[in-house]
């Protein structure tokens, strides 16, 4: 079955569109973090480096997750406002899946059924002859 993906990320949360020829369908995770705080003129201090682990391994099972629910999509679209459409193009890099990201692209803040168009409005460009 010829699935497509689509998402909007961010740290805190990714809103996933599948399409498939049975219809569509969205999914939301959440990564149940607060806001990363860098603490100014602290570099190296022993608390920052826990803090900074802490955080960067809540996001490695963030990602995780969502990589579960997208593994399978034939192409992915990324989207997203800050630095984790990046961190999770990086990761799906490292897991072999870079020829099925089709574009990753920086936009703000966006609902669902915008989500759900882009990633429609993406595939019809690319079917286009």
């Amino acid at each position: 079955m010829n699935t497509q993906a689509g998402l909007w990320i961010d740290h805190r949360k990714a809103v996933i569109v599948l399409i498939t020829s049975e219809g569509e369908e969205i999914k939301k995770i959440t990564s149940n973090m607060e806001k990363h705080v860098r603490f100014a003129g602290r570099e190296g201090g022993a608390g920052e480096d826990v803090s900074d682990r802490k955080f960067g391994n809540h996001l490695n099972s963030y990602y995780d997750e969502v990589i579960a629910v997208i593994r399978d999509a034939d192409s992915i679209q990324i989207f997203g406002p800050g630095e984790a459409k990046g961190e999770l193009e990086k990761r799906l890099e490292r897991e072999g899946l870079k020829a099925r990201i089709l574009v990753v692209e920086t936009v703000d803040k966006t609902t669902d059924r915008q989500i759900s168009a882009k990633v429609r409005d993406q595939l019809a460009t690319r079917s286009l002859p």
